[in-house]
């Protein structure tokens, strides 16, 4: 199972990222100004699973990424892959976990651990 992980960008924007079930970043989505359209791009995003286009790139250093479309509009960007099996699988996870990911909000940057 994967997660949407909600965090701020240093310039103020707020942006999510799906991650695998080991922690690692599949996808990264565009520059939201508010979190609460952030939350609402996901749950777009989760509902419209099947209508998802991914449009896959190579890297001018040959390695492989994609970039998620919906209803005309880029939506995301994948992490950069070595091997077309690895691009695939992550394309699989986006297709299997995202429906039933939940999300994490690190949004506020104040953690705090207890003495």
């Amino acid at each position: 199972m994967g997660t949407f992980v909600i965090s701020k960008r240093q310039n103020g924007y707020y942006k999510y990222e799906f991650t695998s079930r080991k922690g690692k970043v599949i996808f990264t989505s565009a520059d939201f100004e508010l979190r609460f359209e952030c939350e609402e791009a996901i749950e777009r995003l989760k509902t419209n699973v099947d209508q998802l286009v991914f449009m896959k790139f190579k890297t001018s250093k040959g390695k492989l990424y994609f970039k998620i479309i919906l209803n005309d509009k880029e939506i995301a960007t994948s992490r950069k892959y070595s091997t077309v099996l690895l691009l695939e699988k992550g394309i699989c996870d986006v297709k299997k976990y995202a429906p039933l990911s939940e999300y994490l909000d690190f949004s506020n940057q104040f953690f705090e651990f207890p003495n």
